[in-house]
Protein backbone atom coordinates (compact mmCIF):
# COMPACT_ATOMS: atom_id res chain seq x y z
CA UNK A 1 0.00 0.00 0.00
CA UNK A 2 1.22 3.86 -0.82
CA UNK A 3 -0.23 6.99 0.30
CA UNK A 4 -0.18 10.08 -1.45
CA UNK A 5 -0.87 13.02 -0.56
CA UNK A 6 -2.55 16.63 -2.69
CA UNK A 7 -3.75 19.82 -1.66
CA UNK A 8 -7.41 17.85 -0.57
CA UNK A 9 -6.15 15.66 1.43
CA UNK A 10 -3.80 12.60 2.41
CA UNK A 11 -4.92 9.12 0.75
CA UNK A 12 -4.13 5.60 1.15
CA UNK A 13 -3.82 3.75 -1.81
CA UNK A 14 -3.93 -0.17 -2.55
CA UNK A 15 -1.36 -2.03 -5.35
CA UNK A 16 -3.94 -1.35 -7.97
CA UNK A 17 -3.87 2.26 -7.17
CA UNK A 18 -7.41 2.54 -5.87
CA UNK A 19 -8.00 4.64 -3.08
CA UNK A 20 -9.19 2.77 0.42
CA UNK A 21 -8.66 5.36 3.22
CA UNK A 22 -8.20 9.19 3.25
CA UNK A 23 -8.47 12.28 4.97
CA UNK A 24 -9.50 15.36 3.64
CA UNK A 25 -7.82 18.65 5.11
CA UNK A 26 -10.31 20.97 6.01
CA UNK A 27 -8.37 24.37 4.77
CA UNK A 28 -4.69 25.51 3.78
CA UNK A 29 -3.28 25.50 7.14
CA UNK A 30 -4.05 22.08 7.70
CA UNK A 31 -2.51 21.14 4.20
CA UNK A 32 0.53 23.34 5.48
CA UNK A 33 0.34 20.59 8.65
CA UNK A 34 0.02 17.76 6.97
CA UNK A 35 2.45 15.29 8.43
CA UNK A 36 0.37 14.44 11.34
CA UNK A 37 -2.34 13.16 9.01
CA UNK A 38 0.02 11.41 7.41
CA UNK A 39 1.37 9.81 10.26
CA UNK A 40 -1.82 8.73 11.23
CA UNK A 41 -2.96 6.99 7.73
CA UNK A 42 0.66 5.72 7.48
CA UNK A 43 0.74 4.19 11.16
CA UNK A 44 -2.65 2.67 10.21
CA UNK A 45 -1.93 1.27 6.90
CA UNK A 46 1.91 0.51 7.21
CA UNK A 47 2.17 2.45 3.74
CA UNK A 48 4.88 3.64 2.08
CA UNK A 49 6.02 6.25 -0.20
CA UNK A 50 4.39 6.19 -3.47
CA UNK A 51 6.91 5.15 -6.44
CA UNK A 52 7.76 8.08 -8.81
CA UNK A 53 6.77 5.77 -12.03
CA UNK A 54 3.12 5.33 -10.45
CA UNK A 55 2.56 9.02 -10.19
CA UNK A 56 0.65 9.61 -13.95
CA UNK A 57 -1.57 6.91 -12.96
CA UNK A 58 -2.37 8.46 -9.18
CA UNK A 59 -2.88 11.89 -11.02
CA UNK A 60 -5.54 10.42 -13.68
CA UNK A 61 -8.21 9.44 -10.34
CA UNK A 62 -8.34 12.80 -9.13
CA UNK A 63 -9.63 13.69 -12.62
CA UNK A 64 -12.90 12.44 -11.24
CA UNK A 65 -15.25 15.38 -11.42
CA UNK A 66 -16.02 14.66 -7.87
CA UNK A 67 -13.04 16.34 -6.66
CA UNK A 68 -13.40 19.17 -8.53
CA UNK A 69 -15.12 21.39 -6.31
CA UNK A 70 -12.58 21.11 -3.90
CA UNK A 71 -9.50 21.48 -5.39
CA UNK A 72 -11.41 24.79 -6.76
CA UNK A 73 -11.89 26.05 -3.47
CA UNK A 74 -8.76 25.06 -2.14
CA UNK A 75 -6.58 26.52 -4.42
CA UNK A 76 -8.49 29.47 -4.47
CA UNK A 77 -7.53 29.68 -0.55
CA UNK A 78 -3.96 28.69 -1.65
CA UNK A 79 -3.98 32.04 -3.94
CA UNK A 80 -5.35 34.17 -1.20
CA UNK A 81 -2.74 32.61 1.29
CA UNK A 82 0.47 33.00 -1.21
CA UNK A 83 -1.04 36.96 -2.00
CA UNK A 84 -0.91 37.43 1.91
CA UNK A 85 2.50 36.38 2.45
CA UNK A 86 3.81 38.35 -0.30
CA UNK A 87 3.46 42.07 1.27
CA UNK A 88 7.26 42.20 2.53
CA UNK A 89 8.82 45.98 3.19
CA UNK A 90 10.05 45.64 -0.44
CA UNK A 91 6.30 46.80 -0.77
CA UNK A 92 5.89 49.21 2.01
CA UNK A 93 8.99 50.64 1.25
CA UNK A 94 8.06 50.99 -2.89
CA UNK A 95 4.82 52.31 -1.98
CA UNK A 96 5.88 55.15 0.62
CA UNK A 97 8.73 56.48 -1.70
CA UNK A 98 6.14 56.72 -4.55
CA UNK A 99 3.75 58.48 -2.20
CA UNK A 100 6.71 61.00 -1.08
CA UNK A 101 7.82 61.62 -5.04
CA UNK A 102 4.14 62.22 -5.59
CA UNK A 103 3.46 64.82 -2.58
CA UNK A 104 7.27 66.62 -3.91
CA UNK A 105 5.30 67.03 -7.16
CA UNK A 106 1.98 67.85 -6.03
CA UNK A 107 3.46 70.40 -3.56
CA UNK A 108 6.00 71.90 -5.68
CA UNK A 109 3.33 72.80 -8.37
CA UNK A 110 0.92 74.58 -5.50
CA UNK A 111 3.94 76.12 -4.77
CA UNK A 112 4.63 77.76 -7.69
CA UNK A 113 1.01 78.58 -7.81
CA UNK A 114 1.19 80.19 -4.12
CA UNK A 115 3.82 82.34 -5.64
CA UNK A 116 2.32 83.92 -8.52
CA UNK A 117 -0.51 84.55 -6.82
CA UNK A 118 0.80 85.85 -3.70
CA UNK A 119 2.82 88.17 -5.80
CA UNK A 120 0.06 90.00 -6.90
CA UNK A 121 0.17 91.30 -3.16
CA UNK A 122 3.39 91.43 -1.94
CA UNK A 123 6.19 90.31 -5.08
CA UNK A 124 8.77 91.44 -2.83
CA UNK A 125 8.66 87.88 -0.89
CA UNK A 126 8.39 85.63 -3.57
CA UNK A 127 12.36 86.98 -5.06
CA UNK A 128 13.46 87.04 -1.41
CA UNK A 129 12.52 83.95 -0.38
CA UNK A 130 14.30 80.80 -2.64
CA UNK A 131 12.89 78.04 -0.05
CA UNK A 132 9.34 76.65 -1.06
CA UNK A 133 8.71 75.51 2.55
CA UNK A 134 10.21 78.50 4.30
CA UNK A 135 8.11 80.76 1.78
CA UNK A 136 4.61 78.81 2.35
CA UNK A 137 5.66 79.33 6.34
CA UNK A 138 5.88 82.96 5.88
CA UNK A 139 2.79 83.20 3.63
CA UNK A 140 1.22 81.37 6.39
CA UNK A 141 2.25 82.85 9.96
CA UNK A 142 2.85 86.35 8.74
CA UNK A 143 1.27 89.71 7.89
CA UNK A 144 2.74 92.20 5.15
CA UNK A 145 3.60 94.41 7.66
CA UNK A 146 5.52 92.13 9.26
CA UNK A 147 6.91 91.09 6.63
CA UNK A 148 8.30 94.29 5.35
CA UNK A 149 9.98 94.86 8.64
CA UNK A 150 11.52 91.45 8.07
CA UNK A 151 12.53 92.24 4.60
CA UNK A 152 13.60 95.72 5.72
CA UNK A 153 11.04 97.79 3.07
CA UNK A 154 8.91 100.40 3.46
CA UNK A 155 6.34 99.88 0.59
CA UNK A 156 5.54 97.02 -1.26
CA UNK A 157 5.09 96.71 -5.13
CA UNK A 158 1.55 94.53 -4.40
CA UNK A 159 -2.03 95.56 -4.83
CA UNK A 160 -3.91 96.54 -1.49
CA UNK A 161 -6.25 93.05 -1.56
CA UNK A 162 -8.91 93.03 1.01
CA UNK A 163 -9.02 89.86 3.11
CA UNK A 164 -10.98 87.97 1.51
CA UNK A 165 -8.96 87.36 -1.53
CA UNK A 166 -5.79 87.11 1.26
CA UNK A 167 -7.94 84.12 2.88
CA UNK A 168 -7.25 82.39 0.02
CA UNK A 169 -4.21 82.48 -0.25
CA UNK A 170 -3.69 81.56 3.04
CA UNK A 171 -5.99 78.66 2.91
CA UNK A 172 -3.98 77.12 -0.32
CA UNK A 173 -0.33 77.88 2.07
CA UNK A 174 -1.95 76.12 5.16
CA UNK A 175 -2.79 72.94 2.84
CA UNK A 176 0.82 73.15 1.13
CA UNK A 177 2.27 73.09 4.61
CA UNK A 178 0.22 70.06 5.87
CA UNK A 179 1.67 68.03 2.75
CA UNK A 180 5.39 69.31 4.13
CA UNK A 181 4.25 67.65 7.29
CA UNK A 182 2.69 64.68 5.79
CA UNK A 183 6.21 64.12 3.98
CA UNK A 184 7.97 64.65 6.68
CA UNK A 185 6.10 61.77 8.55
CA UNK A 186 6.57 59.57 5.35
CA UNK A 187 9.88 60.11 5.70
CA UNK A 188 10.39 59.02 9.30
CA UNK A 189 8.43 56.08 8.91
CA UNK A 190 10.80 55.04 6.14
CA UNK A 191 13.79 55.55 7.55
CA UNK A 192 12.07 53.14 10.35
CA UNK A 193 11.52 50.62 7.89
CA UNK A 194 15.13 50.78 6.59
CA UNK A 195 17.09 50.88 9.28
CA UNK A 196 15.44 47.74 10.76
CA UNK A 197 15.22 46.06 6.52
CA UNK A 198 18.41 47.36 4.99
CA UNK A 199 20.68 49.10 7.26
CA UNK A 200 24.36 48.98 5.04
CA UNK A 201 21.76 50.76 1.77
CA UNK A 202 20.27 53.09 4.58
CA UNK A 203 23.43 54.25 6.19
CA UNK A 204 25.53 54.88 2.53
CA UNK A 205 22.82 56.27 0.18
CA UNK A 206 20.74 57.52 2.95
CA UNK A 207 16.90 56.97 3.30
CA UNK A 208 15.25 58.56 0.16
CA UNK A 209 18.14 57.29 -2.16
CA UNK A 210 18.15 53.80 -1.01
CA UNK A 211 14.51 53.80 -1.11
CA UNK A 212 14.30 55.13 -4.58
CA UNK A 213 17.05 52.65 -5.35
CA UNK A 214 14.74 49.35 -4.02
CA UNK A 215 12.10 51.05 -5.62
CA UNK A 216 14.01 51.00 -9.52
CA UNK A 217 15.22 47.81 -8.75
CA UNK A 218 11.99 46.03 -7.96
CA UNK A 219 13.24 44.79 -4.83
CA UNK A 220 16.01 44.50 -2.32
CA UNK A 221 16.86 40.87 -3.44
CA UNK A 222 16.55 41.99 -7.31
CA UNK A 223 18.74 45.36 -6.04
CA UNK A 224 21.27 43.00 -4.49
CA UNK A 225 21.67 40.92 -8.19
CA UNK A 226 22.51 43.81 -10.23
CA UNK A 227 26.22 44.73 -11.57
CA UNK A 228 27.40 48.29 -9.43
CA UNK A 229 27.27 49.44 -13.20
CA UNK A 230 24.00 48.94 -13.57
CA UNK A 231 22.76 50.52 -9.89
CA UNK A 232 24.75 53.87 -10.70
CA UNK A 233 22.22 54.49 -13.76
CA UNK A 234 19.21 53.31 -12.41
CA UNK A 235 17.19 56.84 -12.79
CA UNK A 236 18.88 57.75 -15.68
CA UNK A 237 16.93 55.30 -18.33
CA UNK A 238 15.79 57.58 -20.96
CA UNK A 239 19.25 59.19 -20.83
CA UNK A 240 20.31 55.56 -21.83
CA UNK A 241 18.35 54.85 -24.60
CA UNK A 242 19.15 57.85 -25.79
CA UNK A 243 22.27 57.11 -25.99
CA UNK A 244 21.85 53.53 -27.45
CA UNK A 245 19.52 55.19 -29.73
CA UNK A 246 21.31 58.48 -31.18
CA UNK A 247 24.10 58.18 -29.96
CA UNK A 248 24.07 61.19 -27.54
CA UNK A 249 26.48 61.39 -24.55
CA UNK A 250 26.05 58.23 -22.29
CA UNK A 251 24.87 59.47 -18.72
CA UNK A 252 27.14 58.42 -15.68
CA UNK A 253 24.64 58.30 -12.87
CA UNK A 254 21.15 57.80 -12.22
CA UNK A 255 19.49 59.15 -9.10
CA UNK A 256 22.90 58.61 -6.60
CA UNK A 257 23.42 62.19 -8.67
CA UNK A 258 21.62 63.62 -5.51
CA UNK A 259 24.21 61.82 -2.99
CA UNK A 260 26.58 63.91 -1.04
CA UNK A 261 29.81 62.29 -2.16
CA UNK A 262 28.92 63.07 -5.72
CA UNK A 263 27.56 66.50 -4.97
CA UNK A 264 30.90 67.60 -3.50
CA UNK A 265 33.22 65.92 -5.90
CA UNK A 266 34.77 68.01 -8.72
CA UNK A 267 32.85 68.45 -11.99
CA UNK A 268 35.54 65.65 -13.84
CA UNK A 269 35.66 63.36 -10.82
CA UNK A 270 31.80 62.91 -10.41
CA UNK A 271 32.18 60.26 -13.11
CA UNK A 272 34.50 58.05 -11.05
CA UNK A 273 32.56 59.23 -7.75
CA UNK A 274 29.57 57.39 -8.87
CA UNK A 275 31.09 54.36 -9.99
CA UNK A 276 32.92 53.93 -6.55
CA UNK A 277 29.74 55.11 -4.81
CA UNK A 278 27.57 52.05 -7.09
CA UNK A 279 30.28 49.46 -6.24
CA UNK A 280 29.85 50.27 -2.77
CA UNK A 281 26.38 50.54 -2.96
CA UNK A 282 25.91 47.17 -4.49
CA UNK A 283 27.85 45.56 -1.49
CA UNK A 284 25.49 47.20 0.72
CA UNK A 285 22.49 45.88 -0.96
CA UNK A 286 23.78 42.16 -1.13
CA UNK A 287 25.24 42.45 2.91
CA UNK A 288 21.26 43.18 3.85
CA UNK A 289 19.52 41.08 1.71
CA UNK A 290 21.59 38.13 2.67
CA UNK A 291 21.80 39.00 6.67
CA UNK A 292 25.40 39.71 7.00
CA UNK A 293 27.15 42.68 8.91
CA UNK A 294 26.77 46.05 8.83
CA UNK A 295 30.17 47.71 7.00
CA UNK A 296 28.34 51.18 5.42
CA UNK A 297 30.47 53.39 7.91
CA UNK A 298 33.65 51.59 6.54
CA UNK A 299 32.40 51.66 2.84
CA UNK A 300 31.94 55.47 3.83
CA UNK A 301 34.95 56.20 5.26
CA UNK A 302 36.96 54.65 2.47
CA UNK A 303 34.89 56.70 -0.06
CA UNK A 304 35.88 59.57 1.47
CA UNK A 305 39.60 58.88 1.67
CA UNK A 306 39.67 57.88 -1.65
CA UNK A 307 37.77 61.44 -2.99
CA UNK A 308 39.56 63.97 -0.51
Amino acid sequence: MYYFTNLIGTFILDNKLKVIDSLSFKNVEEYSQRENKEKQLIKKHQAGSLPENKLPQVLSLFKNQKYYSEFFLKNLQLTKQSIKESVNEDNLIIQTIANINELDRISNTLVKRLREWYSLYFPELAESVQSHEKFVELVSTKTRSQLLKDLHLEVAMGADLADEHLEEMHLLAKEVSSLYELRNKHEDYLKKIMEKYCPNLNELAGTTIGAKLIELGGSLKHLAMLPASTIQLLGAEKALFRHIKTGSKSPKYGVIINHPLIQDAKKDEKGKASRMLADKLSLCARLDFFKGEFKAKEYRKELEEKLR
